[in-house]
């Protein structure tokens, strides 16, 4: 294993302080318990939008802190769930009094651990909704879930619903545009190679020179089946497939495209993927409004990729535009 660490164990402690020191303008890093808040929080009057998760997804979560975003971001351990004495604080931070919306991927420790820190929460006074993703199409329930898995999909909820927040939508309302946004979006991801968590120095899953994993999860997790080695445009069809034949997308509908990195992928092939995954769409009669590309939830140094598509109307489409100003993403300011 080469990597560019020191002590395994410090790993997160020492990329959190990291980009906190890189993005100051934006966050503010508290070290204990551990969590990102956008700086100047709360905002008043406004709901404020918490999330988080295992670290090794990394723009996901903290890169998605600032204007028009999350109030808040909670790093647990690599692929590990943070804990409620990290939610909670971040949470009170994120209050201004209209209350919090937590936003949580669909996995056991994630779904337990954000309820437990809601309890406390609502002990003190904050008024709490819960959004939770399962945009995962490829299996139903995994080592990690009870339902379908939250993956990259979680990045347009937290845009639109953190826009809603931003422009005085209150808190119930902030609550279902995030249900909206995970209803109408779904995800299939593929693994051309495993990633090397640090702690453990080795891949955390193997897979033979000219084999695939088809519907991986986001940690590693065994996906629908292994297959042998797809030049881009098929395995593209395979995932997006996947993704369409679920979500029901008809000609005449507007529809986001995101073609998200594992991490390990280089930015020319996501491309590629990208550019069959439109043409197929457009082929179907599907209008491609708005796209997204590039390593936003990623899986440490996994080679492969995601294909998400949400279903668009007016209103999302303006929310999808708003104004946003976070490490990760940013535009219209």
């Amino acid at each position: 294993m080469k990597k560019l660490i020191n002590d395994p164990r410090a790993v997160v402690a020492e990329s959190v302080e990291g980009f906190g020191l890189a993005h100051a303008a934006l966050v503010t890093v508290s070290t204990d318990p551990l969590f990102i808040t956008r700086n100047n929080v709360p905002t008043a009057g406004k709901v404020g939008l918490v999330s988080g998760g295992g670290s090794g997804h990394e723009p996901l979560h903290a890169g998605f802190v600032g204007l028009g975003m999350l109030d808040a971001a909670v790093p647990g351990a690599v692929f590990t769930s943070p804990t409620p004495d990290q939610i909670l604080p971040a949470a009170l931070a994120a209050d201004s009094g209209a209350g919090v919306v937590l936003i949580v991927k669909n996995y056991t420790g994630d779904v337990l651990n954000f309820e437990t820190a809601a309890e406390l929460a609502e002990a003190e006074g904050v008024d709490v909704r819960t959004v939770i993703v399962n945009d995962d199409v490829a299996v139903e329930d995994s080592l990690y879930t009870a339902g379908r898995r939250g993956v990259a999909g979680a990045v347009l909820v937290e845009k639109i619903a953190g826009a809603a927040a931003e422009r005085g939508d209150g808190l119930d309302a902030v609550a279902a545009m995030g249900n909206r946004v995970n209803s109408n979006v779904r995800t299939m991801g593929v693994a051309l190679a495993a990633c090397t968590v640090p702690h453990a120095g080795t891949p955390s899953f193997d897979l033979a020179e000219n084999e695939i994993e088809f519907g991986v999860g986001v940690h590693g997790e065994p996906g629908r089946h292994r297959m042998a080695m797809e030049d881009a445009d098929g395995i593209t069809d395979r995932l997006l497939d996947a993704v369409l034949g679920d979500l029901g997308i008809a000609a005449g509908e507007k529809v986001l495209l995101f073609v998200n990195g594992m991490g390990g992928t280089p930015l020319s092939e996501l491309y590629i993927v990208y550019r069959h995954a439109a043409q197929v769409l457009a082929g179907r009669g599907a209008a491609v409004e708005r796209s997204l590309v590039g390593n936003y939830v990623t899986a440490l140094d996994m080679q492969g990729c995601s294909i998400s598509v949400l279903r668009l109307d007016d209103e999302l489409t303006r929310l999808w535009d708003a104004p946003v100003n976070t490490a990760a993403l940013r535009w219209g300011v």
